[in-house]
């Protein structure tokens, strides 16, 4: 018997149906006296036929046998695909509206032990940490600093500050300048930057310094003042100071749910960012850990590490940026990644969760984002 509640994940991975079919009725009609459904006989073509105690008619539109339902297999199709339809309603408000947690139980115990710092180029280097969503997904976490021409450093969402990571930085001059947060959620080790580099200015979008004033309970998130907040209402082009702007583009995507900033390091042609694209599995931020410590990501991380991968078509994600991440304002999405696509020349994409992209960043970008940028297909 065909699904009489279509299945949201479904949805999500095959796309929508190409054809309505005849039979399947509104939800209403499942509750109708079986005798009600001789009333569809003359909508269709074909004999009727009588078989077992069910009434048969031929459906012109699909040809296929319509048979009504029984009230077990109305039990099993409506109960599965509401299963799944609460499934992905649960994992939607996790994804907006996670619980808040102490960040302290987000970081590695030998964070040191586990971290791969790694130069992209010579004046861009990765920090790369396991980290899991939900404490079951395993997405990873990274970090990214960058040498300005002028000698200064820039820290992009920052990942915890062990001796290793000072060494880096330390190699480089020291000087840190800019702490950037790369999104509303990428900024548990703002503070202590902070306070191991006091001059450094700290930078963020709209909606982050009041979030971090609401935390009263969590040693690792202070409320110290942004010097730049970055948001819908600032004008374009967004300008943090001479220095900075002399080396980096941004752009700002007030649509996506955690307020989204990138940046392309022009002299590199390395584009960082937070949320935006993941680049599942997260090979190497995963790669110092143990087997059997690696969490096991179940069914749903499964689906979901599926749904967040540049390989291929990448029609998951594509239907997961179009439908979820760009829901809020399309157009205006649309036009943003389309303007980073044409007027940005990037070779490297640099995303906090997954592998970074070396080779062919900006084919890659246009094959996930083909939907956004030529209209949905």
């Amino acid at each position: 018997m065909p699904r009489i509640v279509p299945s949201p994940l479904r949805f999500l991975k095959y796309g929508l149906p190409k054809q309505h079919y005849h039979h399947q009725q509104p939800l209403r009609a499942l509750f109708r006296p079986t005798h009600q459904y001789q009333s569809l006989r003359h909508q269709s073509q074909g004999p009727r036929q009588s078989r077992g105690g069910y009434n048969y008619n031929y459906d012109h539109n699909s040809y296929r046998q319509y048979r009504p339902p029984n009230r077990w297999s109305i039990k099993r199709h409506i109960g599965k695909g509401y299963l799944e339809a609460l499934i992905l309603i649960f994992f939607l408000y996790k994804y907006k509206y996670p619980k808040a947690i102490m960040s302290s139980s987000l970081i590695p115990d030998n964070p040191d032990e586990v971290m791969v710092i790694r130069d992209l180029t010579p004046n861009v280097a990765i920090f790369s940490v396991p980290f899991s969503r939900f404490g079951k997904i395993p997405i990873g976490g990274r970090g990214t600093a960058v040498r300005l021409t002028s000698g200064s450093i820039a820290v992009f969402s920052p990942v915890a500050l062990t001796e290793a990571t000072k060494a880096k930085i330390a190699s480089w001059g020291g000087q840190v300048k800019y702490l950037v947060a790369t999104d509303i959620e990428h900024h548990i080790f703002l503070s202590e930057w902070k306070k191991a580099y006091p001059a450094a200015k700290l930078i963020g979008p709209e909606g982050l310094p009041e979030k971090r004033l609401k935390v009263k309970n969590d040693p690792k998130i202070g409320h110290e003042p942004f010097d730049i907040v970055i948001g819908k209402n600032t004008s374009r082009p967004y300008s943090v100071d001479a220095e900075f702007d002399k080396d980096f583009e941004v752009e700002y995507i007030a649509s996506h749910p955690n307020k989204e900033v990138v940046f392309l390091y022009k002299p590199d042609k390395v584009l960082i960012e937070a949320d935006l694209l993941f680049n599942l599995p997260a090979t190497e931020q995963y790669s110092k850990v143990p087997e059997e410590k690696k969490p096991k990501p179940g069914l749903l991380g499964g689906w979901f590490m599926g749904m967040n991968s540049t390989e291929g078509e990448a029609k998951g994600m594509k239907r997961f940026l179009w439908w979820v991440v760009s829901r809020a304002d399309r157009e205006g999405f649309n036009e943003i990644v389309g303007r980073m696509y044409r007027d940005w020349d990037f070779e490297v994409i640099v995303p906090c969760h997954g592998e970074v992209i070396e080779k062919g960043a900006k084919e890659v970008w246009g094959r996930v984002f083909e939907w956004h940028l030529e209209g949905k297909k």
